[in-house]
């Protein structure tokens, strides 16, 4: 029987998912002991059957031996590891009176690219270990090379020192007899430059002087345009400005003459108005005193009792114009001493005969004295 035994993502020792396919080659033992075991295991089964269980079986020792060895291990070393399956997987398989005559590897991969990336770091190892072997190389021959050019430089570079010295003195004696030619030049170019700087002087004062006479000119023709213009102005302005002054001037006196005259006679008139206004006024007094002295003897002559009627009559007139100014008021507030507020309305009341006295000449103490019942 040919088997292929498969086991697909089993996890080696270090946790990396292979697939793994082989080709086991199986017969069933002649011995008699193995082949009364195999009619006892197989006997009126089909081939397919007892393939499957070969199969489970192989496949079950592989998965088991991927377990335990590295992807490494299994990738380097394929014979190993068929042998080591077959060493594990023959004791089981003979029990069965099967016989495992060969077991190989047919693959080994996996999907995460761990044997991709193992290929491609032992081939950029051997790239690396190339790339250094020519590095080297084209070092050594480098080395070579550049001792090579430096012994040529060096020949070339002495050569070209000698010829440097040379240009070197060439130009330093040159520059000797440019310095003296240039020297003379410069010495040249000065002695013309001072000569026509004197000559450009000559010529600048001679144009200063034609310029000073020119300004001279100038000036006695602006005099002359002064002097004209003065007695234009004279003729057209100062002389009609002055006959303006002048009729100006004597308008002003003439109206300063009315004004006079005028304010004159006002006051003349105020005088004579206030002098007829004193004489009515003083008329006026002579009758108001003539009345009050009738009046004074008339109430001399009605007594006490005409007095105290015209009191009583005045009095209404003088409450109202004493509380006149109350009525104005929104709120008194007596603001007392210890006696409080009946000696403040006492002291007020008392002050009252007083003022009316001094406004009418009455004592309204001796006329309230003769009203029954009054004190």
């Amino acid at each position: 029987m040919t088997l292929t035994p498969r086991c697909e993502h089993v996890e080696t020792a270090q946790g990396v998912p292979l697939t793994v396919t082989g080709v086991a080659q199986c017969k069933v033992m002649t011995e008699k002991e193995f082949l009364s075991t195999a009619a006892e295991q197989f006997l009126g089964k089909n081939v397919d059957h007892i393939q499957s269980v070969i199969l489970q079986t192989l496949e079950g020792h592989l998965r088991a031996i991927l377990g335990t060895l590295s992807v490494e291990e299994v990738y380097r070393d394929r014979d190993q590891f068929a042998s080591l399956v077959r060493e594990v997987a023959s004791p089981d398989i003979g029990r069965m009176g099967i016989e495992i005559l060969s077991f190989t590897i047919k693959d080994v991969f996996d999907r995460v690219e761990y044997l991709e990336s193992l290929g491609k770091s032992r081939t950029a190892a051997v790239k690396r270990d190339a790339d250094i072997g020519v590095a080297q190389a084209e070092r050594d021959a480098g080395i070579q090379e550049a001792e090579c050019e430096k012994s040529a430089m060096d020949v070339k570079y002495g050569a070209n020192t000698k010829i440097e010295d040379s240009h070197r003195l060439y130009q330093l004696q040159k520059n000797n007899f440019d310095g003296e030619v240039n020297t003379k030049k410069a010495e040249a170019q000065l002695a013309y430059e001072l000569q026509a700087a004197k000559m450009k002087q000559k010529i600048r004062n001679e144009e200063i002087e034609i310029d000073i006479v020119e300004r001279r000119k100038q000036i006695a023709v602006e005099e002359k345009e002064i002097q004209r213009k003065e007695k234009e102005l004279t003729a057209t302005v100062r002389l009609p400005a002055e006959s303006e002054a002048y009729k100006v001037e004597m308008l002003a006196q003439g109206k300063r003459t009315q004004t006079v005259e005028v304010a004159r006679a006002e006051a003349e008139r105020i005088k004579m108005i206030g002098a007829s206004e004193g004489y009515a006024i003083e008329a006026v007094g002579k009758a108001e005193a003539e009345r009050m002295r009738m009046k004074a003897a008339a109430y001399k002559q009605y007594g006490d009792a005409a007095v105290m009627s015209i009191v009583l009559e005045a009095l209404p007139k003088v409450a109202a114009e004493i509380s006149a100014p109350l009525s104005k008021t929104d709120e008194i507030v007596l603001v007392s001493g210890s006696d409080g507020a009946v000696s403040e309305v006492n002291r007020l009341v008392s002050q009252v005969p007083p003022a009316v006295h001094a406004l009418t000449g009455v004592d309204l103490s001796k006329v309230l004295s003769k009203i029954p019942g009054a004190k």
